[in-house]
């Protein structure tokens, strides 16, 4: 609740500078929170806030403090208001805690507990109880996805959460390296889970984003049915406006260290991938620039309503400076132009429930070699076939598996590998990224991203929206478009969109295809 670093002779990790009752318990330091004298807890600040028209949230961690286990409090039984007693006996937090299972950044903090005990339940229920008595709107309960993922400790605040007589957001956060496959196990729990580490305002950061966007999106669970409605991949809280630096909190300050078009590069990749958009500045100082680019009306809408949210593969990128065409692609390719076809096989992510995943096959070349093949190839070619290998410690990205029904799976993504064919000139620049879906009236959303470190002339055809939009026969219509950021109206656009975008910028098209 308190971040101990700011007690005078503490750091993050340190042990025993945090405040707990008498029931083991976190709560508000009076100190630095008097409001919260006589166990009042935040019950007046939330009546504060929310007074002014907005929501309390606060940050928890896992399980049980390590302060809490070394005192072995007691532990509090809401159903009777007393100790919690079972089987003729008084329970306390070293018979709940689990030691072995302390968060993995802050081992001295805190631990995992034990929720097959009645007991441990018993603890997790009166810390969430306790939030909801006062009046808290928002939970972000960290170190318990990515590697320290205790799903145990999620579903069971999840039923408690569901029972409650107010409701609570209940958004739960990594240590490091959250990958779809725990996304399954937590998704239909929570309403949302971040899917990256910390992001902070560098290009960097932002440029980091796209492919774990892409991959989560890739799952089908952006808007998945959730605790007490849906759940969202969170790509994090947006470093822009008046901040101060990772870790400090307490300043100097300054504005954001992003440029106005990286801002609008992320503000524009949050929304097509609907990731929850929380403001991490400071709202006090919130300059009309900043409060334009977060109340985009159109932003807004994508985030909040648009479907079909995908990352899309087909655009070209012309650096401005080099006057030529990018056509290196992001993805594996393998050009077939050497067998007399105009066509490439390129490798795509996709949920491993599609049907068209289950292409693969081993081929043994020699008892020291073999290949994985997708069978599934172009008729009268070559299948594309990969090299087994041995790995190296920095390969762990890379280590796939090829299941028994012919699929290859990432064993660190959980997605498929599937094999398509594009024409040859058609593909993905190694700076140029785009975004599609749809919206709630029928019109289509692009975005196309400028990774590049010059300006870029990006675009992309109507055609090929056709292809990565079944239900839209866009070649059968006329479509009309406008550019969101500059506001410029294209008019009708017949075969292609296309844009010159400044560096790690981007443009954002709506258009109406009646």
């Amino acid at each position: 609740m308190d971040m101990r670093k700011n007690v005078p002779g503490a750091y993050p990790n340190s042990l025993g500078f945090d405040v707990i009752d008498e029931w083991g318990r976190l709560i508000p330091d009076p100190d630095r929170w008097p409001s919260s004298e006589d166990g009042k807890g935040f019950t007046e600040v939330a009546q504060k806030v929310q007074s002014v028209g907005l929501k309390l949230g606060i940050h928890v961690m896992r399980g049980l403090s390590r302060q809490a286990y070394d005192a072995n409090t007691p532990i509090l039984d809401t159903t009777t208001g007393r100790a919690y007693e079972e089987s003729g006996r008084l329970w306390r937090a070293k018979d709940i805690g689990i030691t072995e299972r302390a968060c993995g950044w802050m081992p001295h903090g805190f631990m995992s507990v034990n929720t097959k005990l009645g007991a441990g339940r018993a603890f997790l229920r009166s810390l969430y109880e306790q939030y909801a008595e006062w009046g808290v709107d928002f939970v972000k309960h960290d170190c318990v996805f990515g590697n320290d993922l205790d799903v145990d400790e999620i579903t069971f605040v999840s039923e408690v959460l569901q029972k409650l007589s107010r409701p609570i957001l209940y958004s739960v956060s990594p240590g490091v390296i959250p990958t779809p496959v725990m996304e399954k196990d937590i998704s239909g729990l929570v309403n949302m889970y971040r899917v990256t580490g910390d992001d902070w305002d560098t290009w960097g950061d932002v440029a980091a984003h796209f492919d774990v966007s892409r991959d989560f999106a890739a799952d089908n669970k952006i808007g998945a049915k959730g605790l007490l409605g849906r759940s969202w991949p969170d790509l994090d809280m947006l470093p822009i406006g008046w901040l101060t630096d990772p870790g400090s909190g307490r300043g100097p300050y300054r504005m954001s260290n992003l440029n106005l078009d990286e801002q609008k590069t992320q503000m524009t990749l949050w929304a097509m991938a609907r990731s929850p958009i929380m403001f991490g500045g400071d709202v006090r100082r919130l300059d009309e620039t900043t409060s334009n680019l977060i109340t985009n009306p159109f932003i807004l809408e994508i985030n909040s309503f648009s479907t079909n949210n995908m990352e899309f593969p087909f655009v070209t990128g012309t650096k401005v400076s080099a006057h030529k065409t990018t056509n290196h692609s992001r993805r594996l390719r393998r050009s077939l132009k050497e067998v007399g076809t105009s066509h490439t096989q390129f490798l795509g992510f996709t949920s491993c429930n599609h049907p068209k995943v289950n292409g693969w096959s081993i081929k043994a070349l020699d008892q020291d070699l073999d290949q994985i093949c997708w069978k599934e190839s172009m008729r009268s070619h070559e299948p594309l076939c990969l090299y087994k290998r041995i790995l190296t410690s920095s390969d762990a990205n890379q280590m796939w598996e090829l299941s028994n029904n012919g699929s290859l799976i990432s064993s660190y993504s959980g997605l498929c590998v599937t094999v398509k064919s594009i024409d040859a000139n058609v593909g993905n620049s190694g700076g140029v990224r785009s975004w599609i879906a749809t919206g709630r009236k029928g019109e289509i959303y692009v975005a196309l991203f400028n990774l590049n470190s010059e300006k870029t002339v990006i675009s992309a055809t109507i055609s090929d929206l056709t292809k990565a939009l079944p239900g839209k026969n866009l070649n059968a219509t006329s479509c009309f478009g406008r550019e969101v950021w500059s506001g410029k109206d294209f008019g009708e656009i017949k075969d292609s969109i296309s844009m010159e975008v400044e560096m790690h910028g981007c443009a954002l098209f709506v258009l109406n295809c009646p």
